[in-house]
């Protein structure tokens, strides 16, 4: 069954294609060498417009550590400006890790004049894909409580297991990192011959963005960083999740019919998560599920009203919004690939994990970090031998590429001072904070014009044009909200047995 996606972390972030097609990307042949490529041409659908493209495919080593690697295959696709007169390209870097980099959103005022660039994500897209059924067959297969200790000690023997299986079919499972991942951008900018070059990131790809600039600066001219993670990214921090949470109460609080309704979202969030019900009916909750989904929906404004609203339910004694969150967890993940995820967060924010949060997860003050226990937890139970990334490249650096860092008020996963963290080492560096917005689909479509212009105006002019950015106010009316939808799908499933059974007395 294909998942259903609503919000989601990790990656991040699936944008959405702007063409529907199918696509097919050539095959190099078995005697490729290192930077064979090759493509074809076609059309790219963008809204009612039509461009011109290349779908290629580029031979990278899977190591470049290692003089005897094996080649891996990746996807490159070219949009064509429309221009004659063409401007520095942009690079596109999605979110996850452990997702695809072919389908991030395109802008068509910037499709004027710089050609798009997607190049496929080693790991996820191309000829070597991470796939770890074992970690999934965990994760399904868990009884009671996601975050359970025993749980996430099964998901650190399906770790173990993929990585073993990993290494007896012959990947060199130390390639797949985020300085790999630049090096392949770099092979194709020199294919396409590209001077200099523009980034356009978000979430886990703005990580690669800012090690692109470290590693290779003089390539890069102007980069846009949309929801900022900067080193040690990878993992939340669980009072930054509850101070967030705290942020929208202070906003509830504000709404005279909300308020009227609840007087402390925070706290009444707290009272439902230490006194989590395990039933609604005759379905179970699993505490562990209702907060990873908790999280994952307040990544988005959207998702986040529809949380605080069954919570406040709960409250109340109705806790058929939590039972559908706990069941519908599974079809809100995307099809993660656990392998890529792994290899490139933990090569990367391993000493975060291992000198500052560890253990602090356990102060669980409303939500906590329940992504942090998901992701890291299962290295205390388990060792996936990894090599970690160039100090240089785990830690602050300073940076000259002139960048945009777009964050939002209210962004759960990327906030604010992420972003303000880093700024200081970038010494053309700007931030724009857009109020009440959540993570990248919010910073970039709940005010897509305005968004456009500013991101427009700055990767062609180097200007931070925030005159069409408006103040949003958040809006927490949801109408019928996750227990409606709950109730309103029992009785629908109530009426087809009603229906089924009237049919079997009549027929007999």
């Amino acid at each position: 069954m294909k998942k259903l996606i609503i919000s989601i972390p990790l990656l991040f972030l699936l944008y959405g294609c702007g063409s529907s097609e199918v696509i097919e990307y050539p095959e190099l042949s078995s005697s490729a060498k290192n930077g064979s490529f090759i493509s074809r041409k076609g059309i790219y659908e963008y809204g009612d417009k039509e461009y011109a493209a290349d779908y290629g495919t580029i031979a990278v080593p899977e190591n470049r550590k290692n003089p005897h690697s094996k080649l891996i295959h990746l996807p490159v696709m070219r949009i064509h400006a429309r221009s004659v007169n063409v401007k520095e390209p942009v690079f596109c870097l999605s979110g996850g890790p452990g997702q695809s980099n072919m389908y991030f959103p395109l802008f068509d005022s910037l499709l004027y004049d710089h050609d798009f660039v997607r190049v496929g994500y080693r790991g996820v897209d191309g000829s070597s894909v991470l796939r770890c059924p074992e970690v999934d067959e965990a994760v399904a297969n868990s009884q009671g409580n996601l975050l359970s200790e025993e749980t996430l000690k099964n998901i650190a023997k399906a770790w173990d297991s993929s990585f073993v299986r990993f290494r007896s079919v012959g990947i060199d499972i130390n390639g797949y990192t985020i300085p790999e991942t630049v090096e392949d951008m770099e092979t194709v900018r020199r294919a396409f011959n590209y001077k200099k070059i523009n980034l356009a990131s978000g979430s886990y790809g703005t990580r690669v963005a800012y090690i692109y600039g470290l590693m290779y600066p003089d390539f890069i001219h102007r980069s846009v960083m949309v929801g900022v993670n900067p080193p040690g990214g990878f993992i939340w921090d669980p009072q930054r999740t509850d101070n967030m949470i705290k942020y929208y109460s202070r906003l509830w609080a504000k709404d005279s019919v909300m308020s009227e309704r609840c007087a402390d979202l925070a706290a009444a969030m707290e009272k439902v998560l230490k006194n989590m019900p395990r039933k609604w009916l005759f379905f179970s909750i699993d505490p562990g599920r209702v907060r990873m989904a908790t999280f994952a929906m307040l990544f988005h404004r959207n998702t986040a009203a529809l949380v605080f609203d069954a919570y406040v339910a709960a409250e109340d004694g109705d806790n058929s919004g939590l039972a559908l969150m706990s069941m519908a967890f599974d079809y809100m993940m995307p099809e993660m690939i656990w392998g890529d995820q792994a290899a490139k967060a933990v090569s990367a924010d391993l000493d975060y994990w291992n000198s500052y949060y560890s253990g602090k997860e356990n102060q669980n003050i409303i939500l906590g970090a329940p992504m942090t226990e998901f992701a890291w937890k299962p290295l205390e139970y388990g060792k996936l031998d990894l090599e970690m990334i160039p100090e240089s490249l785990r830690v602050p650096q300073v940076s000259d590429v002139e960048t945009l860092m777009l964050s939002g008020s209210v962004d759960v996963t990327n906030p604010p001072e992420c972003a303000a963290a880093l700024l200081p080492y970038l010494k053309n560096g700007k931030q724009v904070i857009m109020s009440e917005a959540g993570h990248v689909g919010d910073l970039l479509y709940l005010q897509k014009n305005g968004s456009d212009i500013l991101i427009t105006n700055f990767i062609n002019a180097g200007v931070v044009d925030t005159s069409q950015i408006k103040y949003v106010p958040m809006n927490f009316d949801v109408g019928w909200g996750l227990p409606g939808i709950a109730k309103a799908g029992l009785c629908a499933a109530a009426g087809v047995v009603l229906l089924v059974a009237g049919v079997i007395v009549w027929i007999f």
